[in-house]
Protein backbone atom coordinates (compact mmCIF):
# COMPACT_ATOMS: atom_id res chain seq x y z
CA UNK A 1 0.00 0.00 0.00
CA UNK A 2 1.28 3.54 -0.56
CA UNK A 3 2.65 5.36 2.14
CA UNK A 4 0.05 5.00 5.01
CA UNK A 5 -0.78 7.52 7.05
CA UNK A 6 1.42 6.56 9.43
CA UNK A 7 4.54 8.61 8.23
CA UNK A 8 2.44 11.04 6.56
CA UNK A 9 2.62 14.95 7.26
CA UNK A 10 1.62 17.77 5.05
CA UNK A 11 4.35 19.66 3.44
CA UNK A 12 4.49 22.73 2.10
CA UNK A 13 2.93 24.03 -1.24
CA UNK A 14 5.23 22.55 -4.20
CA UNK A 15 7.08 20.59 -1.51
CA UNK A 16 10.97 21.44 -2.15
CA UNK A 17 13.56 18.61 -2.50
CA UNK A 18 13.49 16.08 0.25
CA UNK A 19 10.18 16.85 1.53
CA UNK A 20 7.27 14.27 1.64
CA UNK A 21 4.44 15.35 -1.04
CA UNK A 22 0.73 14.91 -1.21
CA UNK A 23 0.83 13.78 -5.07
CA UNK A 24 -2.84 13.48 -7.40
CA UNK A 25 -2.42 11.31 -10.70
CA UNK A 26 -4.95 12.30 -13.35
CA UNK A 27 -6.75 8.85 -14.88
CA UNK A 28 -7.71 5.87 -14.51
CA UNK A 29 -5.65 3.07 -16.94
CA UNK A 30 -2.86 1.04 -17.10
CA UNK A 31 -0.40 4.18 -17.63
CA UNK A 32 -1.83 5.43 -14.57
CA UNK A 33 -1.36 2.52 -12.46
CA UNK A 34 2.28 2.32 -14.21
CA UNK A 35 2.75 5.88 -12.70
CA UNK A 36 1.26 5.30 -9.62
CA UNK A 37 3.38 2.47 -9.10
CA UNK A 38 7.04 4.34 -9.35
CA UNK A 39 5.82 7.32 -7.62
CA UNK A 40 4.98 5.14 -4.83
CA UNK A 41 8.14 3.76 -4.66
CA UNK A 42 10.07 7.45 -4.08
CA UNK A 43 10.46 8.09 0.23
CA UNK A 44 8.82 11.90 -1.03
CA UNK A 45 5.88 10.08 -2.08
CA UNK A 46 3.45 11.06 1.29
CA UNK A 47 -0.32 10.82 0.59
CA UNK A 48 -1.12 9.13 -3.13
CA UNK A 49 -4.21 10.02 -4.66
CA UNK A 50 -5.54 8.97 -8.39
CA UNK A 51 -8.52 10.27 -10.43
CA UNK A 52 -10.33 8.16 -11.01
CA UNK A 53 -7.71 5.46 -11.13
CA UNK A 54 -9.64 1.62 -10.75
CA UNK A 55 -9.73 -1.54 -8.61
CA UNK A 56 -5.77 -1.99 -8.99
CA UNK A 57 -5.03 1.52 -8.28
CA UNK A 58 -6.93 1.21 -5.41
CA UNK A 59 -4.61 -1.73 -3.90
CA UNK A 60 -1.71 0.98 -3.86
CA UNK A 61 -3.38 4.68 -3.44
CA UNK A 62 -6.51 6.14 -2.61
CA UNK A 63 -8.69 6.51 -5.73
CA UNK A 64 -11.26 9.62 -6.15
CA UNK A 65 -14.05 10.41 -8.32
CA UNK A 66 -13.30 13.73 -10.38
CA UNK A 67 -14.24 15.54 -13.37
CA UNK A 68 -10.76 15.23 -14.65
CA UNK A 69 -11.46 17.17 -17.59
CA UNK A 70 -12.78 20.00 -15.18
CA UNK A 71 -9.96 22.24 -14.58
CA UNK A 72 -11.69 24.33 -11.73
CA UNK A 73 -12.97 21.20 -9.89
CA UNK A 74 -9.15 19.88 -10.30
CA UNK A 75 -7.84 22.79 -8.54
CA UNK A 76 -10.67 22.61 -5.84
CA UNK A 77 -10.02 19.23 -5.07
CA UNK A 78 -6.35 19.79 -5.31
CA UNK A 79 -6.49 22.91 -2.85
CA UNK A 80 -8.71 20.94 -0.28
CA UNK A 81 -6.50 17.61 0.10
CA UNK A 82 -3.17 20.06 0.41
CA UNK A 83 -1.98 18.27 -3.11
CA UNK A 84 1.68 19.43 -3.59
CA UNK A 85 2.12 18.08 -7.20
CA UNK A 86 -0.02 17.10 -9.87
CA UNK A 87 0.95 14.40 -12.83
CA UNK A 88 -1.97 14.91 -15.47
CA UNK A 89 -2.05 11.38 -17.48
CA UNK A 90 -4.13 11.34 -20.25
CA UNK A 91 -4.37 13.82 -22.91
CA UNK A 92 -8.14 14.81 -22.54
CA UNK A 93 -7.53 16.91 -19.72
CA UNK A 94 -4.47 18.76 -21.56
CA UNK A 95 -6.15 19.35 -24.22
CA UNK A 96 -9.15 20.72 -22.07
CA UNK A 97 -6.43 23.11 -20.22
CA UNK A 98 -6.14 21.40 -16.84
CA UNK A 99 -2.54 22.20 -16.51
CA UNK A 100 -2.84 26.06 -17.42
CA UNK A 101 -5.96 26.25 -14.19
CA UNK A 102 -3.55 24.46 -12.18
CA UNK A 103 -0.55 26.50 -12.64
CA UNK A 104 -2.35 29.82 -12.27
CA UNK A 105 -3.80 28.32 -9.00
CA UNK A 106 0.17 28.11 -7.82
CA UNK A 107 -0.20 24.11 -7.54
CA UNK A 108 3.07 22.57 -9.20
CA UNK A 109 2.05 20.09 -12.50
CA UNK A 110 3.01 18.05 -14.67
CA UNK A 111 1.44 18.12 -18.05
CA UNK A 112 1.77 21.30 -20.68
CA UNK A 113 -0.72 23.49 -21.44
CA UNK A 114 -3.40 23.90 -23.69
CA UNK A 115 -1.91 25.92 -26.23
CA UNK A 116 1.07 23.40 -26.35
CA UNK A 117 -0.99 19.95 -25.91
CA UNK A 118 -1.96 21.23 -29.60
CA UNK A 119 0.59 18.66 -30.66
CA UNK A 120 -1.65 15.98 -30.02
CA UNK A 121 -5.05 17.96 -30.01
CA UNK A 122 -4.45 18.62 -34.30
CA UNK A 123 -2.37 16.56 -36.73
CA UNK A 124 -2.02 19.23 -38.79
CA UNK A 125 -0.67 21.89 -35.99
CA UNK A 126 1.96 19.61 -35.55
CA UNK A 127 2.47 19.65 -39.75
CA UNK A 128 2.78 23.02 -39.56
CA UNK A 129 5.42 23.11 -36.43
CA UNK A 130 7.42 20.11 -38.70
CA UNK A 131 6.82 22.75 -41.72
CA UNK A 132 8.25 25.50 -39.90
CA UNK A 133 11.12 23.89 -37.78
CA UNK A 134 12.43 21.79 -41.23
CA UNK A 135 11.60 18.55 -39.08
CA UNK A 136 11.47 15.68 -41.53
CA UNK A 137 8.08 13.80 -41.70
CA UNK A 138 5.88 12.85 -44.45
CA UNK A 139 3.82 15.06 -46.82
CA UNK A 140 0.34 15.64 -46.19
CA UNK A 141 -2.47 17.81 -47.27
CA UNK A 142 -5.56 18.94 -44.95
CA UNK A 143 -8.87 18.87 -45.62
CA UNK A 144 -12.74 20.20 -44.35
CA UNK A 145 -14.86 17.81 -47.08
CA UNK A 146 -14.72 14.67 -48.18
CA UNK A 147 -14.61 16.08 -51.93
CA UNK A 148 -11.88 17.40 -51.98
CA UNK A 149 -10.06 14.52 -50.04
CA UNK A 150 -11.63 11.68 -52.10
CA UNK A 151 -9.84 13.51 -55.16
CA UNK A 152 -6.32 13.91 -53.35
CA UNK A 153 -6.35 10.25 -52.63
CA UNK A 154 -7.27 9.35 -56.29
CA UNK A 155 -4.49 11.71 -57.74
CA UNK A 156 -1.84 9.72 -55.25
CA UNK A 157 -2.98 6.46 -54.93
CA UNK A 158 -2.38 4.00 -52.04
CA UNK A 159 -1.24 3.43 -49.74
CA UNK A 160 -1.67 6.04 -47.94
CA UNK A 161 -2.45 7.11 -44.43
CA UNK A 162 -5.46 9.00 -43.54
CA UNK A 163 -5.91 10.69 -40.25
CA UNK A 164 -9.04 12.06 -37.85
CA UNK A 165 -7.56 15.53 -37.23
CA UNK A 166 -8.20 15.79 -33.58
CA UNK A 167 -8.34 13.00 -30.25
CA UNK A 168 -9.84 9.89 -31.32
CA UNK A 169 -8.30 7.46 -28.45
CA UNK A 170 -5.72 6.36 -30.46
CA UNK A 171 -8.22 4.77 -33.45
CA UNK A 172 -8.41 7.55 -35.74
CA UNK A 173 -5.29 6.89 -37.85
CA UNK A 174 -6.40 4.33 -40.67
CA UNK A 175 -3.26 3.04 -43.05
CA UNK A 176 -4.80 2.69 -46.10
CA UNK A 177 -3.42 -0.15 -48.40
CA UNK A 178 -5.97 -0.15 -51.32
CA UNK A 179 -7.62 3.01 -52.88
CA UNK A 180 -11.05 1.90 -51.71
CA UNK A 181 -9.93 1.19 -48.17
CA UNK A 182 -8.71 5.26 -48.24
CA UNK A 183 -11.57 6.43 -49.86
CA UNK A 184 -14.38 4.10 -47.02
CA UNK A 185 -11.84 5.97 -44.25
CA UNK A 186 -12.87 9.62 -45.74
CA UNK A 187 -16.29 8.90 -45.22
CA UNK A 188 -16.20 7.16 -42.15
CA UNK A 189 -14.86 10.56 -40.67
CA UNK A 190 -16.82 12.73 -41.97
CA UNK A 191 -19.93 10.83 -41.33
CA UNK A 192 -18.78 10.95 -37.87
CA UNK A 193 -16.90 7.52 -36.68
CA UNK A 194 -14.71 9.70 -34.63
CA UNK A 195 -16.81 12.40 -33.52
CA UNK A 196 -15.86 15.65 -33.69
CA UNK A 197 -12.41 14.74 -33.97
CA UNK A 198 -13.11 13.79 -37.78
CA UNK A 199 -14.30 16.85 -39.14
CA UNK A 200 -11.34 17.59 -40.77
CA UNK A 201 -9.13 15.35 -42.06
CA UNK A 202 -5.53 14.73 -42.76
CA UNK A 203 -3.78 12.78 -45.73
CA UNK A 204 -0.34 11.88 -45.55
CA UNK A 205 2.36 10.17 -47.43
CA UNK A 206 2.62 6.51 -46.45
CA UNK A 207 6.27 5.92 -44.72
CA UNK A 208 8.33 2.93 -45.16
CA UNK A 209 10.60 1.76 -42.46
CA UNK A 210 10.58 0.36 -38.70
CA UNK A 211 8.10 2.63 -36.22
CA UNK A 212 9.63 3.50 -33.05
CA UNK A 213 8.56 5.94 -29.64
CA UNK A 214 11.29 8.21 -28.15
CA UNK A 215 10.27 9.96 -25.01
CA UNK A 216 11.76 12.77 -23.38
CA UNK A 217 11.22 15.12 -20.94
CA UNK A 218 10.56 19.14 -21.61
CA UNK A 219 10.71 22.04 -19.13
CA UNK A 220 10.25 24.85 -21.84
CA UNK A 221 13.80 25.14 -22.60
CA UNK A 222 15.73 22.29 -21.45
CA UNK A 223 14.95 18.29 -22.98
CA UNK A 224 15.86 14.90 -21.49
CA UNK A 225 15.44 11.46 -23.13
CA UNK A 226 13.85 9.12 -20.57
CA UNK A 227 13.81 6.02 -22.79
CA UNK A 228 12.78 4.14 -25.78
CA UNK A 229 10.16 1.62 -26.99
CA UNK A 230 8.46 -0.10 -29.32
CA UNK A 231 4.33 -0.81 -29.43
CA UNK A 232 2.25 -3.19 -31.57
CA UNK A 233 -0.74 -1.40 -32.77
CA UNK A 234 -2.80 -3.96 -34.71
CA UNK A 235 -5.06 -6.34 -32.95
CA UNK A 236 -3.52 -9.37 -34.12
CA UNK A 237 -0.32 -11.35 -34.34
CA UNK A 238 2.17 -10.84 -37.16
CA UNK A 239 0.89 -6.75 -36.64
CA UNK A 240 -2.35 -8.21 -38.62
CA UNK A 241 -5.80 -6.52 -38.51
CA UNK A 242 -7.42 -3.20 -37.46
CA UNK A 243 -5.32 -0.68 -35.52
CA UNK A 244 -5.74 -0.21 -31.77
CA UNK A 245 -4.89 1.46 -28.70
CA UNK A 246 -1.73 -0.61 -28.17
CA UNK A 247 -1.82 -4.04 -27.42
CA UNK A 248 1.68 -4.62 -25.81
CA UNK A 249 5.10 -2.76 -25.99
CA UNK A 250 8.71 -3.27 -25.12
CA UNK A 251 11.69 -0.85 -24.43
CA UNK A 252 14.41 -0.17 -25.04
CA UNK A 253 13.57 -0.50 -29.06
CA UNK A 254 16.90 -1.81 -30.82
CA UNK A 255 15.90 0.29 -33.71
CA UNK A 256 16.48 3.80 -31.57
CA UNK A 257 20.54 2.95 -31.78
CA UNK A 258 22.53 5.97 -29.61
CA UNK A 259 23.07 7.26 -33.24
CA UNK A 260 19.32 7.39 -34.21
CA UNK A 261 17.89 8.67 -31.22
CA UNK A 262 20.99 11.58 -31.53
CA UNK A 263 19.39 12.34 -34.98
CA UNK A 264 15.99 12.10 -33.98
CA UNK A 265 16.79 14.91 -30.86
CA UNK A 266 18.82 17.18 -32.78
CA UNK A 267 16.44 17.10 -36.01
CA UNK A 268 13.67 16.74 -34.73
CA UNK A 269 12.73 17.20 -31.23
CA UNK A 270 14.67 20.18 -30.65
CA UNK A 271 13.65 22.12 -33.62
CA UNK A 272 10.00 21.38 -32.37
CA UNK A 273 10.79 22.48 -28.90
CA UNK A 274 12.37 25.92 -30.07
CA UNK A 275 9.77 26.22 -32.35
CA UNK A 276 7.01 25.88 -29.84
CA UNK A 277 9.23 28.23 -27.24
CA UNK A 278 9.30 30.85 -30.20
CA UNK A 279 5.72 30.93 -30.83
CA UNK A 280 5.25 32.44 -27.07
CA UNK A 281 3.93 28.03 -26.24
CA UNK A 282 6.71 26.82 -24.50
CA UNK A 283 6.32 23.02 -24.15
CA UNK A 284 6.86 21.79 -20.59
CA UNK A 285 6.02 18.12 -19.71
CA UNK A 286 6.66 14.44 -21.73
CA UNK A 287 6.80 14.71 -25.49
CA UNK A 288 6.57 11.00 -27.00
CA UNK A 289 7.46 11.18 -30.67
CA UNK A 290 6.37 8.29 -33.12
CA UNK A 291 8.99 7.84 -35.57
CA UNK A 292 9.34 5.90 -38.41
CA UNK A 293 13.18 4.83 -39.57
CA UNK A 294 14.51 3.79 -42.88
CA UNK A 295 18.22 2.92 -43.84
CA UNK A 296 19.12 5.10 -40.25
CA UNK A 297 16.81 8.07 -40.82
CA UNK A 298 13.95 8.84 -38.37
CA UNK A 299 11.03 10.74 -39.73
CA UNK A 300 8.33 11.70 -37.36
CA UNK A 301 4.70 10.31 -37.35
CA UNK A 302 3.29 11.94 -34.84
CA UNK A 303 3.70 13.30 -31.71
CA UNK A 304 1.86 12.25 -28.01
CA UNK A 305 2.00 15.14 -25.09
CA UNK A 306 1.69 12.37 -22.74
CA UNK A 307 3.15 8.75 -22.26
CA UNK A 308 2.15 5.86 -24.17
CA UNK A 309 0.12 3.41 -23.22
CA UNK A 310 0.83 0.58 -23.08
CA UNK A 311 4.86 2.10 -23.38
CA UNK A 312 4.43 3.69 -20.25
CA UNK A 313 3.79 0.63 -18.32
CA UNK A 314 7.77 -0.40 -19.83
CA UNK A 315 9.33 2.44 -18.88
CA UNK A 316 7.72 3.21 -15.29
CA UNK A 317 8.97 -0.67 -14.93
CA UNK A 318 12.68 0.18 -15.95
CA UNK A 319 12.72 3.60 -14.30
CA UNK A 320 10.98 2.90 -10.87
CA UNK A 321 11.29 5.12 -8.14
CA UNK A 322 13.25 7.53 -10.11
CA UNK A 323 10.41 8.54 -12.02
CA UNK A 324 9.52 10.94 -9.18
CA UNK A 325 12.18 12.88 -9.51
CA UNK A 326 12.30 13.18 -13.13
CA UNK A 327 8.78 14.60 -13.19
CA UNK A 328 9.28 16.77 -10.37
CA UNK A 329 12.39 18.45 -12.08
CA UNK A 330 10.80 18.83 -15.24
CA UNK A 331 7.79 20.49 -13.55
CA UNK A 332 9.80 23.00 -11.76
CA UNK A 333 11.83 23.75 -14.63
CA UNK A 334 15.28 22.06 -13.37
CA UNK A 335 16.16 19.69 -16.25
CA UNK A 336 19.02 20.51 -16.97
CA UNK A 337 20.41 19.46 -13.11
CA UNK A 338 18.48 15.69 -13.54
CA UNK A 339 19.96 12.52 -15.44
CA UNK A 340 18.88 9.43 -15.52
CA UNK A 341 20.19 6.28 -13.97
CA UNK A 342 19.39 3.08 -16.54
CA UNK A 343 20.10 -0.74 -15.78
CA UNK A 344 20.87 -2.66 -18.56
CA UNK A 345 17.38 -4.54 -19.16
CA UNK A 346 14.92 -4.73 -20.85
CA UNK A 347 10.93 -5.03 -20.22
CA UNK A 348 8.08 -6.06 -21.63
CA UNK A 349 3.77 -5.77 -21.21
CA UNK A 350 1.30 -7.94 -23.07
CA UNK A 351 -2.18 -6.31 -23.28
CA UNK A 352 -5.15 -8.56 -22.50
CA UNK A 353 -8.34 -7.03 -23.83
CA UNK A 354 -11.81 -8.19 -24.07
CA UNK A 355 -13.16 -10.15 -26.94
CA UNK A 356 -14.02 -7.99 -29.50
CA UNK A 357 -12.17 -5.57 -28.57
CA UNK A 358 -11.42 -2.70 -31.05
CA UNK A 359 -14.68 -3.03 -32.05
CA UNK A 360 -17.71 -3.88 -29.68
CA UNK A 361 -17.07 -6.12 -26.52
CA UNK A 362 -18.96 -6.71 -22.96
CA UNK A 363 -18.16 -5.42 -19.90
CA UNK A 364 -18.54 -7.47 -16.34
CA UNK A 365 -16.88 -10.57 -17.45
CA UNK A 366 -14.85 -11.84 -13.78
CA UNK A 367 -11.17 -11.91 -14.01
CA UNK A 368 -9.22 -14.53 -11.81
CA UNK A 369 -5.93 -15.84 -10.68
CA UNK A 370 -4.12 -12.30 -10.11
CA UNK A 371 -3.59 -13.47 -6.66
CA UNK A 372 -0.53 -16.28 -8.40
CA UNK A 373 1.22 -13.49 -10.07
CA UNK A 374 4.21 -12.41 -8.12
CA UNK A 375 4.15 -8.42 -7.51
CA UNK A 376 7.68 -6.66 -7.48
CA UNK A 377 10.47 -4.67 -9.09
CA UNK A 378 10.56 -7.50 -12.04
CA UNK A 379 7.17 -8.33 -12.42
CA UNK A 380 3.47 -6.39 -12.14
CA UNK A 381 -0.07 -6.80 -13.40
CA UNK A 382 -0.84 -3.01 -14.46
CA UNK A 383 -4.68 -2.78 -14.70
CA UNK A 384 -6.10 -0.74 -17.46
CA UNK A 385 -9.87 -1.49 -17.77
CA UNK A 386 -10.63 -2.79 -14.30
CA UNK A 387 -13.34 -2.55 -11.34
CA UNK A 388 -14.86 -4.13 -8.60
CA UNK A 389 -18.09 -5.55 -8.30
CA UNK A 390 -19.57 -7.39 -5.00
CA UNK A 391 -15.97 -7.40 -4.29
CA UNK A 392 -14.76 -9.29 -7.49
CA UNK A 393 -12.51 -8.21 -10.11
CA UNK A 394 -14.04 -7.81 -13.35
CA UNK A 395 -13.90 -6.50 -16.90
CA UNK A 396 -14.86 -2.96 -17.27
CA UNK A 397 -13.01 -1.47 -20.42
CA UNK A 398 -11.32 -2.78 -24.15
CA UNK A 399 -7.53 -3.46 -22.49
CA UNK A 400 -7.93 -4.52 -19.34
CA UNK A 401 -4.91 -5.63 -17.88
CA UNK A 402 -1.19 -4.85 -18.67
CA UNK A 403 1.03 -7.99 -17.73
CA UNK A 404 4.74 -6.87 -16.97
CA UNK A 405 8.41 -7.94 -16.62
CA UNK A 406 11.85 -7.13 -16.54
CA UNK A 407 14.55 -8.93 -17.61
CA UNK A 408 17.88 -9.13 -18.28
CA UNK A 409 17.17 -9.70 -22.01
CA UNK A 410 14.18 -8.75 -24.08
CA UNK A 411 13.80 -12.96 -24.26
CA UNK A 412 13.73 -13.47 -20.55
CA UNK A 413 11.34 -10.39 -19.75
CA UNK A 414 8.81 -12.07 -22.94
CA UNK A 415 8.95 -14.95 -20.55
CA UNK A 416 8.48 -13.67 -17.69
CA UNK A 417 5.56 -11.90 -19.06
CA UNK A 418 4.19 -14.71 -20.65
CA UNK A 419 4.81 -16.89 -17.40
CA UNK A 420 2.48 -14.30 -15.36
CA UNK A 421 -0.17 -14.94 -17.89
CA UNK A 422 -0.65 -18.13 -17.45
CA UNK A 423 -1.78 -17.59 -13.98
CA UNK A 424 -4.44 -15.94 -15.33
CA UNK A 425 -7.67 -16.94 -15.97
CA UNK A 426 -10.04 -14.76 -17.69
CA UNK A 427 -11.82 -16.95 -20.58
CA UNK A 428 -13.15 -13.61 -22.09
CA UNK A 429 -10.10 -12.59 -22.28
CA UNK A 430 -7.40 -12.48 -25.20
CA UNK A 431 -3.71 -11.24 -26.37
CA UNK A 432 -1.31 -11.51 -28.49
CA UNK A 433 1.20 -14.14 -27.87
CA UNK A 434 3.91 -12.37 -30.23
CA UNK A 435 4.90 -9.37 -28.69
CA UNK A 436 8.29 -8.46 -29.43
CA UNK A 437 9.02 -10.84 -32.38
CA UNK A 438 10.52 -7.86 -34.56
CA UNK A 439 13.17 -7.59 -32.16
CA UNK A 440 13.48 -11.27 -31.25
Amino acid sequence: MCCGVGHFRTPGRNGQAGDVMNILILGGGGREHALAWAVMQNPRCGRLIVAPGNAGISDIAECAALDTENGDAVTEFAVANAIDFVIIGPEAPLAAGVADRLRAAGILCFGPSAAAARLEASKAFTKEICDASGAPTAAWARFSDATAAKAYIRAHGAPIVVKADGLAAGKGVIVAMDEAQALQAVDDMFGGSFGSAGAEVVIEEFMEGEEASFFVLCDGENVLPIGTAQDHKRVGEGDTGPNTGGMGAYSPAPVMTDEVSERALQEIILPTVAEMARRGTPYQGVLYAGFMIRNGKPRLVEYNVRFGDPECQVLMMRLGAQALDLLLACARQELEKARVNWADDHALTVVMAAKGYPGPYEKGSRIAGLENCPEDSRHMVFHAGTSLKDGRLVASGGRVLNVTARGNSLREAQQRAYEMIDHIDWPEGFYRRDIGWRAL
